[in-house]
């Protein structure tokens, strides 16, 4: 495969990687790094507190959700688009990670492109939107992702990886139930409470409150903080995570909205780590039922399935971890795309040159 000079487009609210909780971000980090790896020339467009072996094009000095005084987040987003615009004719490719926002630039430039859609889409305001853009080469998360707009120019679905060393294998279950990622209605913490307190099992909460949902957090979540084996712990990094998800009896994912894919799912398999979700959106896609964890339809059913966790093996969760979910393969069906992009072109433009010869 030819090397190529990529670009990678992130959103600006966070760091690539992280430092604390950020999904998109995150995943940005792993492909970048990735590609570098294997040779390819990359230039990452994040905030200048990002870290990477790429070349760093930073729109803002922050990731904007540690900016105090940032009050107009698209401004930065913006300011992004017109320096990709400038240094477009640098790239084979663009992969922007920024859902529609460089969609009228990018109809109006010759570079090839494409853009992975990480966020939910059941919303009907995007519906005009992608109709107008319906040229816009994407590519979905998971097969569930596109259920809302199936008509649009999917190039492929491509499941998120992550670096095989990133997290450490755990055989020995733990003796705690986990939820981790983000307090919110969708997200459903009320449900792994439940379930905690039926099987009587200490639950761990390692998770961020976005400032969108403080008010729910503390009418809805709080008090319920307050009850016997409820430990809350907060908002984690990378090298706490490794302890709380390898040393959990199982991981408690209880969603209740169209998840377009749910990365702490393969960040417990990972550690070898057993997973229990309710059936909603990807999660059929990423778990194996009955393998590498349970996917249930309520209450009743979630409080059996921990209690069966014990039929599980935790190698195999790491088994299937490394043959589906390691970076190397996202990797290597993105650079598969890449070439698809480039070989279109290319054949566009042959076209173009016979015809006007």
């Amino acid at each position: 495969m030819r090397s190529m000079r990529i670009a990678q487009v992130s959103p600006l609210y966070e760091s690539v990687p992280p430092k604390y909780y950020g999904g998109t971000e995150r995943v940005v980090s792993y492909l970048t790094e990735e590609l570098v790896r294997q040779g390819h020339e990359v230039t990452l467009f994040a905030s200048a507190d990002s870290t990477t072996r790429a070349r760093l094009i930073p729109p803002c000095r922050v990731s904007l959700r540690l900016q105090k005084e940032c009050i107009d987040q698209l401004a930065h987003h913006i300011v992004m688009l017109e320096l990709v615009a400038k240094h477009a004719l640098d790239f084979d490719v663009i992969h922007f990670h920024i859902d529609y926002l460089h969609f009228p630039l990018s109809r109006r430039q010759s570079i090839p492109h494409l853009t992975t859609l990480h966020g939910r889409l059941d919303i009907p305001d995007l519906v005009p939107l992608y109709r107008e853009f319906a040229e816009m080469p994407v590519v979905s998360i998971s097969t569930a992702q596109r259920v809302p707009l199936p008509w649009a120019n999917w190039l492929a679905t491509v499941h998120h990886g992550l670096p095989k060393e990133l997290y450490r294998f755990h055989p020995a279950p733990g003796k705690y139930l986990l939820f981790l990622g983000r307090i919110s209605p969708e997200k459903r913490i009320d449900r792994a409470i439940e379930i905690a307190r039926r099987i009587a099992m200490p639950l761990k909460i390692a998770a961020k409150v976005d400032n969108v949902d403080r008010q729910y957090f503390k009418q809805i979540i709080e008090p319920l903080l307050t009850l016997p084996g409820i430990e809350y712990v907060g908002e984690v990094g990378d090298g706490e995570k490794d302890e709380l998800l390898g040393n959990a009896y199982a991981l408690v994912f209880p969603i209740d909205w169209p998840e377009p894919f749910g990365l702490v799912m393969i960040e417990a398999m990972a550690c070898g780590t057993p997973v229990i979700a309710y059936r909603q959106g990807s999660v059929a896609e990423v778990l194996d039922d009955g393998v590498t964890g349970f996917i249930v339809d309520g209450l009743d059913d979630a409080v059996r399935a921990v209690e069966r966790v014990k039929e599980l093996d935790r190698r195999h969760c790491r088994q299937v971890f490394e043959e589906r979910f390691a970076v190397a393969r996202m990797a290597r069906e993105y650079l598969v795309l890449y070439e698809r992009l480039l070989d279109n072109r290319s054949a566009t433009n042959v076209t173009l040159h016979v015809a006007s010869g």
